[in-house]
């Protein structure tokens, strides 16, 4: 696609959304459109395929429901329509995301066995284990690949054996995995992920989705509805019968979504997992010259985000940190654990590890401005 006009690129480190293609931005500047006319719905229907793709899905057996909205809302989703009446979801809980997930079925009045484990490690599979095999009344197990608020990446793969061994469904939050490191649905022992354009495909925001097994969609047509907008089956209901959204579509961003995933296909899963590999060993390369450390064990690490243990003394800001970088190109975010300073720097989209490079030459400048000498002692 031909750029009119370069844009401004910002390097984006804070958890999305991420940075973004100039092609993916002007996809977005196209004629008005109807989203009921045929044009938009085989860009839909396009879509919808390429979104299997991107996790091996067998188009046979999975399917892509998309909805407006970020990450969150497929959350929801997931969780109001896929638990039985009088049944229970189970939620692998070793975070935030995670956290979410059990509030938001107590919302919906769902019974929810949380299984809590420290933010810092992985779960304990054998907790895991127990809890599902001793209550029968767990239909769907729910945890969290890659826990954005820590870095730390879960082992879904025997969570989701788990789960199958007690025939329960396994949903999955790859908000931030999907499109970065590679996932194959099956093996992984996934009926459902979710996914928000901002993220791993470096789209736009404001549509998110899920790649479902279609039998356990079907299935759920005779659950509770506990909810009109977010109903999984009435969504995938109506992308069946109509081939489009059953309420207004975001049709901008679906225009760039359909951009990034020619971008992903173009770049190849494995070179974008190994560029963006290679970005975070410049995130620690970087931390250990300016002699900062990392909250999470490096053998845990998604290799997506680091959580960065700042400094506990009277010189370090991080809003001090972050307009610094901000006013440069550079974007931050502050830590999402409690009772611990921390900040965040995650390499989500279109980003290289000469970016990372460029970025810690300009935070440097930002700690000695505070008054460090370093490396810090």
């Amino acid at each position: 696609m031909e750029v009119v006009k370069p844009v401004k690129r910002n390097v984006l480190l804070n958890p999305g959304p991420a940075t973004t293609s100039d092609a993916v931005k002007y996809a977005q500047v196209i004629p008005d459109i109807c989203p009921r006319e045929q044009e938009f719905v085989d860009i839909m229907t396009g879509v919808r395929a390429d979104l299997v793709k991107v996790v091996h899905g067998d188009p046979e057996k999975y399917t892509a429901v998309i909805f407006t909205g970020s990450g969150t809302i497929v959350q929801d989703v997931l969780v109001n329509s896929l638990v039985p009446e009088g049944k229970k979801m189970c939620v692998v809980n070793n975070g935030a995301y995670a956290a979410r997930m059990v509030e938001i079925a107590g919302y919906y009045n769902i019974d929810c066995v949380d299984i809590q484990s420290s933010a810092t490690g992985l779960p304990d599979l054998d907790a895991v284990k127990k809890t599902i095999e001793k209550d029968k009344d767990i239909a769907v197990v729910a945890a969290v690949h890659h826990e954005t608020g820590t870095g730390v990446l879960n082992p879904v793969r025997e969570i989701g054996q788990i789960a199958h061994d007690n025939d329960c469904i396994f949903i999955v939050d790859t908000i931030s995995t999907y499109g970065l490191r590679p996932i194959d649905i099956e093996k992984e022992n996934i009926d459902f992920v979710m996914s928000s354009a901002q993220k791993g495909l470096a789209g736009m925001t404001g549509a998110s989705w899920t790649v479902g097994n279609i039998k356990a969609i079907e299935a759920s047509e005779n659950y509770p509805a506990r909810s009109y907008y977010c109903n999984l089956f009435m969504q995938y209901d109506f992308f069946n019968r109509a081939g489009e959204m059953h309420f207004t579509p975001p049709v901008q961003t679906i225009y760039a979504l359909a951009q990034a995933l020619k971008e992903y296909f173009e770049e190849g899963e494995q070179n974008r997992w190994e560029r963006l590999q290679k970005c975070w060993k410049a995130i620690h390369r970087g931390l250990e010259e300016i002699g900062l450390n990392s909250v999470i064990d490096k053998d845990i690490q998604g290799k997506l985000v680091v959580t960065v243990e700042a400094p506990d003394d009277g010189n370090f800001n991080f809003a001090t940190l972050h307009d610094y970088c901000y006013e440069r190109g550079f974007t931050i975010y502050p830590g999402k654990m409690f009772g611990l300073k921390t900040f965040r720097l995650c390499n989500l989209g279109l980003i290289t590890h000469r970016d990372i490079e460029d970025f810690f030459v300009t935070a440097k400048e930002a700690f000695i401005k505070m008054g460090y000498s370093l490396p810090l002692k």
